[in-house]
């Protein structure tokens, strides 16, 4: 159960980096983030399953993913954005979300599609500390932790993950000092996207099947994970997902499925009534 817990939870917290890359450059959350992720997982299933090579298909997805999340800036948040104190955002990638799952029943079908095995088998397994633990398990918590590490350090020590904190500080100052904020806003949505799809496929992956509703429940456990983590914290964020994923398996294992869902809610309200900024959050000095 830990190790399944692990897994999941490796991979909301790859959700929530996602989420907190669009929220840096433009003060937004992306509520149709879950959408996103179900249309690359339900893209590689059919595609693999009509025989196109497995690669190649997975490379569509994200590519797809990708852009989705460049159009939903463009055509869902940018405009909103120009309205001083408008919340309208939230509403318009809902929507957007709401859409995505539409075409998906649309294209797809409303039954769950069947993912195959893209990394092991589903028998595949190897004995730890005198338990049979799935091989996707490790291989899923281990590309999660890898890739939301990686960027980390992108963001920490490349030129753009300058321009992205430098963006998330003052846009304007950032504008001024001649850094190409359209651009770094454009390619921060772009990887939120492919992000989406790598969690999307991978969490998949466990499950073992997809189908047009089943991103919204991981868009909002990794919401919960970026929350308690901390808004703007990869670390943060990726402790606050392990730990909730670990906390769900072990609750329904031991106590009732249903109980599972209650944990996520119960540690946001004890975080945010302790440390409303989060585990790793940085309080921050706004004039108003």
């Amino acid at each position: 159960m830990i190790f399944s817990g692990l897994s999941v939870g490796a991979v909301y917290a790859l959700i929530a980096l996602g989420l907190n890359l669009t929220f840096w450059t433009t003060r937004v959350l992306n509520f149709g983030q879950g959408s996103v992720l179900m249309i690359a997982a339900m893209l590689t299933a059919v595609m693999i399953g009509s025989g196109l090579n497995m690669l190649l298909a997975i490379l569509i997805s994200l590519a797809v993913a990708g852009a989705v999340l460049i159009i939903s800036e463009i055509v869902a948040i940018r405009p909103l954005l120009k309205v001083s104190g408008s919340m309208g955002w939230v509403v318009s990638t809902l929507g957007l979300g709401i859409f995505l799952q539409g075409v998906a029943s649309l294209a797809f079908g409303t039954q769950a599609v069947a993912f195959p095995d893209v990394l092991f088998s589903s028998s595949a397994s190897v004995q730890l500390f005198g338990a049979w633990v799935s091989m996707q398990y490790i291989a899923v918590f281990m590309i999660s932790v890898l890739i939301v590490g990686l960027m980390e350090l992108f963001l920490r020590y490349s030129t753009w993950g300058y321009g992205v904190r430098a963006v998330a500080h003052d846009p304007d100052l950032a504008s001024l000092m001649g850094i190409p904020v359209r651009k770094v806003v454009l390619y921060s949505f772009m990887f939120s996207g492919l992000l989406a799809g790598v969690a999307g496929i991978l969490v998949s992956q466990i499950s073992g099947t997809v189908d047009p509703g089943f991103g919204l429940h991981l868009l909002i456990l990794a919401f919960i994970a970026a929350v308690v983590g901390g808004m703007g914290s990869a670390t943060g964020a990726l402790i606050a997902g392990l730990a909730l994923g670990v906390l769900e398996k072990l609750i329904a294992g031991y106590y009732s499925p249903a109980a599972a869902h209650m944990v996520a809610f119960v540690l946001l309200v004890a975080v945010l009534a302790i440390r409303p900024q989060g585990l790793l959050g940085k309080k921050e000095m706004v004039k108003v």
